[in-house]
């Protein structure tokens, strides 16, 4: 894994269901996250997912990349455009440092009316012993 190197873009349909249980998991019950006209009431044409289901889908596209011994670090995102219900959410990501076993990756996600989200995810590597050297290595996908 180098600085530069870009991950394969990854396509989410943004449903009803993904918004509203997205909401649900992470118990955050505002009206425009679930209920449609209360949405349109305060000026948005439909519900619209929340950062905390942003966040989440952020860290899978990482950790389905980097494999699930990676620990995310930190996830430093900002929102733009809202993702609402029959649009689809394309992630991409590109590896902008590499120190040792940890990899730092910015992450765009981008919908039918801009991004969506954009960041950076830092994340360690797990590492692999090598009983025969006593070497311990980062394991870095191909």
């Amino acid at each position: 894994m180098n600085v530069g190197d870009t991950l394969p873009p990854l396509e989410i349909p943004v449903t009803r269901t993904l918004i509203v249980a997205g909401a649900i998991a992470s118990r955050d019950y505002q009206d425009v996250h679930h209920d449609a006209e209360l949405a349109r009431e305060k000026g948005s044409p439909d519900v619209f997912m929340n950062i905390l289901t942003t966040n989440g889908l952020v860290g899978r596209y990482v950790t389905d990349h980097l494999g699930p011994r990676a620990v995310l670090r930190k996830v430093a995102i900002r929102l733009g455009a809202p993702n609402y219900p029959g649009d689809t959410m394309t992630l991409t990501g590109t590896v902008t440092a590499v120190r040792e076993a940890e990899v730092e990756i910015r992450v765009v996600g981008a919908n039918g009316l801009g991004h969506h989200v954009t960041g950076t995810v830092t994340a360690e590597l797990p590492a692999a012993y090598d009983p025969v050297d006593g070497t311990v290595t980062a394991e870095v996908p191909a």
